[in-house]
């Protein structure tokens, strides 16, 4: 550092005497690449992890860089590249038991990659549609949707920069969504009561207009459709993944008088409702009526009984979405693994009774 000239050797040694805190002087990608010998471009590449650097000036600027604890403009680099380091999240409800196992799947992906998750919620289409331009205003690198939204703005989404889905299919964005087994988990669910002895079992359902709520109960009939037991349409009811609809189904049948031993509910939040509905008309889990649910909600083994369910891997599906898109960031095929899911028996179920089924309260 001899040969520096005397202004040079004062940038250099300014930020040194300040190695126990904050750099005292703003140095700029000039002032590190006059002190390591370099053009300014070398110092940008660098910075930027560009290939296009040789072993010894990639070496000489990273020693500068480690010397004057040199932070570069992130504001400057988004400039610079039109992008930032930055993996645009979006989700339905940043509150939901379901959606937050996969964002922290997401973050635990994303740690020490050099990208950070910008998170936004929208839940009505006006407000996902102002989430998405937030997230896009931020020069995100790529885009990861969690839960239900219009079809086609996801895929217009998909022809503007990288992109998956994390949760419902989406018909000509089959590759870029992690969806897990819905049609196997539900034919486990139900085989299961099957094999308890159960045969008037009723389906709580999603909404019919969502893809894994068809899957779940075209798994249902399967099993049923194995087993030789005749399906019977009524005990089929369709929900809205809320607890209150699995309470309606449940009392709906029963006010009608209509005979089941057990429950298999698309999703935890109806099978706690159906538990419910159950308590309130005197009847119990699993003497009269078992139940089984589907995600494996984090309260799920507290419920009382604690809940029989189908466990989705959300925080690996959250996980591997993040490992596809740095691989297409980095110019290699997008890829996703299958998900597959399990069947976490808990108190909830057990043998068939022998009446004829649940009845009505008098």
């Amino acid at each position: 550092m001899g040969s520096m000239r005397h202004g040079e050797v004062d940038t250099f040694v300014a930020p040194m005497r300040a190695r126990s805190g904050p750099p005292k002087s703003s140095l700029t990608i000039r002032d590190i690449a006059r002190l390591a010998g370099v053009s300014a471009a070398t110092v940008s590449r660098v910075v930027n992890r560009d290939a296009r650097v040789s072993t010894a000036k990639r070496g000489a600027v990273l020693a500068v860089i480690e010397q004057v604890h040199y932070q570069p403009s992130v504001v400057a680099q988004w400039l610079a590249r039109g992008t930032s380091q930055a993996i645009g999240v979006l989700t339905e409800d940043l509150a939901s038991d379901f959606y937050g196992q996969a964002l922290k799947g997401i973050e635990a992906g994303l740690r020490n990659t050099g990208y950070h998750p910008i998170f936004a919620s929208g839940n009505q289409p006006a407000e996902a549609d102002a989430a998405i331009e937030l997230l896009l205003r931020n020069r995100i690198s790529a885009m990861i949707a969690v839960g239900f939204f219009r079809e086609e703005r996801l895929k217009e989404l998909a022809r503007q920069l990288p992109f998956v889905n994390v949760g419902p299919r989406i018909a000509g964005l089959e590759e870029r969504c992690a969806v897990a087994d819905n049609l196997n988990g539900a034919y486990e669910a139900t085989r299961h009561l099957i094999a308890l002895g159960h045969r008037r079992i009723v389906h709580i359902a999603g909404p019919s207009s969502h893809q894994h709520s068809a899957d779940r109960v075209l798994g249902f009939n399967k099993a049923l459709q194995e087993a030789r037991i005749k399906t019977d349409v009524r005990l089929i009811v369709e929900g809205d993944f809320e607890a209150a609809s699995g309470a309606r189904a449940v009392e709906s049948l029963l006010r009608r008088r209509i005979s089941f031993t057990a429950v298999f509910a698309a999703n935890d939040p109806m099978a706690y409702g159906a538990m419910h509905a159950l308590f309130v008309r005197g009847l119990r889990v699993p003497k009269d009526v078992s139940i089984v649910g589907f995600d494996d909600r984090p309260q799920s083994p507290f419920t009382t009984p604690a809940l029989t369910t189908v466990r989705q891997p959300e925080i690996e599906m959250g996980s591997a979405a993040v490992a596809m898109l740095l691989r297409e960031l980095r110019g290699e095929p997008p890829a996703l693994p299958r998900f597959a899911t399990q069947l976490i028996v808990r108190e909830s179920t057990a043998r068939a009774p022998s009446s004829r089924g649940a009845r009505a309260a008098r």
